[in-house]
């Protein structure tokens, strides 16, 4: 259950710190990593954009892919310091157009997240992001979404990295390249 950087250039804040964990959190035993905490304070939340953005500055990223709903906020973000716009990445029927719908799973189970079927043009560069990696098969459901409308993915951000249950080598299998600012190990 230790925490180290897994990346991103700002070395000056400890983003760990800035995480809770609330133990048994859905359910016994879990490790629930809360970024609610690290949202609360600008300096290192501005870090945390900061350091996703980095690497990305200088080529062109035309959408940014916000999984709900942690997604949506960093993603707003993201979007705003790329000058890109933003698409979010919902729960199935959440949205009012037209959809494309992928099925992904879950630990326990399979899900459905969809998106709008006009919110991404074919060649369109695009950044996904969420808070979380940890199976890597909601993200993995995005990333299909998006290359169904023919998207080019630039990588996946996240905050938090928990690469014991391997949804970074998921994404990377994919040739998706994964951008992490901690990793907490053991969960």
């Amino acid at each position: 259950m230790s925490a180290r950087s897994a990346g991103g250039t700002n070395g000056a804040i400890d983003f760990a710190a800035a995480i809770r964990t609330i133990a048994d959190y859905p359910k016994p035993g879990i490790q629930f990593r809360d970024i609610t905490t690290l949202l609360a304070d600008a300096e290192v939340f501005r870090g945390a954009i900061d350091a996703l953005v980095d690497g990305h500055r200088d080529e062109r990223v035309d959408l940014v892919a916000g999984i709900e709903a942690r997604g949506f906020i960093l993603g707003g973000a993201l979007a705003h310091q790329l000058a890109a716009g933003f698409v979010p990445i919902r729960k199935k029927g959440k949205l009012p157009h037209e959809t494309i719908r992928v099925a992904y799973s879950l630990e326990y189970g399979v899900d459905e997240m969809e998106m709008h079927r006009d919110a991404v043009r074919p060649g369109q560069r695009v950044l996904l992001t969420d808070d979380l990696i940890a199976t890597g098969g909601t993200a993995e459901g995005a990333v299909k979404l998006l290359r169904e409308l023919g998207a080019e993915i630039v990588a996946a951000c996240f905050v938090i990295d928990l690469p014991d249950l391997g949804g970074r080598r998921r994404l990377e299998a994919l040739d998706v390249e994964v951008r992490t600012l901690v990793a907490f190990e053991g969960d």
